[in-house]
Formats: structure tokens, sequence, C-alpha cells
């Protein structure tokens, strides 16, 4: 279910499905590095201005999947306008710094974005940029990032599949919404 903050600026009305907390896990696989499944939390929140802040962290899983080490963290901010065109800048744990535009899919709540700049620390690994799909299917949030450097051409690196993380305050507010006439014994209410 997607929910309408009512102090959502007016402009991030497309990105609203990316609102909220998600947690969940994917694969991490990239030539001359360890492949591995990986944890993953995601926040997008607002504050009425015309951005998301975006967070995100993750982490290698071990066979029973338990954390073993962090991964990747990266932070950002998202923005769109009116012609659905989306524009991201993210910076990540390993010094490197990114812009990144894509759009809106026409009639899905789906996102293609590109890097158009790059810029490293000197203890950043090679990179040269990336590519990114979001998409909200069946109430989930799904994603695929490619990666090239100099030595790799542009391939998929890392994906993951993310559910929405439920707090207690959205069950009580969920309930408060219930209509007053729900059937007493639950079965009426299938009928």
């Amino acid at each position: 279910m997607i929910e309408i903050p009512s102090d959502l600026h007016k402009d991030l009305l497309p990105l609203v499905f990316l609102v909220g907390e998600w947690a969940g896990a994917g694969v991490y696989d990239f030539p001359g590095e360890e492949k591995c499944n990986f944890g993953q939390e995601v926040t997008f929140t607002h504050d009425g201005r015309d951005f998301l802040e975006y967070h995100s962290r993750s982490w290698v899983l071990d066979a029973d999947g338990n954390k073993v080490r962090p991964l990747e963290s990266e932070s950002g901010y998202w923005r769109v306008d009116a012609d659905r065109k989306v524009e991201v800048v993210m910076v990540r744990q390993d010094g490197v710094v990114e812009v990144w535009y894509g759009e809106l899919a026409a009639k899905k709540p789906q996102i293609d974005i590109v890097t158009d700049a790059v810029a490293r620390t000197a203890a950043s690994g090679p990179y040269t940029g990336g590519k990114r799909l979001y998409g909200y299917v069946h109430s989930d949030l799904m994603w695929v990032g490619e990666k090239q450097t100099p030595d790799v051409e542009l391939r998929p690196y890392m994906s993951a599949h993310l559910k929405k993380v439920v707090t207690p305050e959205d069950v009580e507010r969920w309930a408060k919404d219930l209509p007053d006439d729900m059937p007493d014994d639950g079965i009426a209410f299938f009928k």
C-alpha cells in the first residue's frame, strides 16, 4: 500500500512509492571481488522540501544469513521534475561521489538512472560509472545496480529485493483507519 504523507512536497508525488524504510537481501558479484549474499536497509525520508533524503547500508551475510561485516554504505538526495526526470546526488563510504540522471517510466513506478559525473578520493577503488534500475513490484522495492571500472565494462554487480518495514506506529494508524462495520468473526469479511 502506498501512502501519501500530508507534508510531502507536491513535486515528489511521482517518487512517493520510495518513501519509507525498506529491508531485504540480495547478491553481490563483481570481477576481482568476493561474490556474496548481502543484507540491506534503505530509507527514503522527506522533510517537506523538494527532495527525498536517501540512506543505504549493506553487509555481507554468511550461509546462515548472519551479518559478517559491512559491505557498502551510501547517502544522497533524490529529486524529480515536472517531466519525470530524476536526479540523484550520492556519496559512498569508499570516497566516491556521484551525480545520477534518469527518468521515471511512463505509467509505472520504475526509475532508470545512470551516472553523469563521478568524483573519487585517492583512497577509493577504480570506478568510472554505473547504472541502476529501481522498481516497485507487488508492494516490494527491487533494484539492480551496474558498475564499470577502467578494466571492467559496465555489468550488473548488485541486486536486491526489499520489503517495507512495518512499525508499531503504522499498525496503530492502520487500525484507527479500519471501518466501524468490520465483521466480528472475520469470516463474513471474505463472503
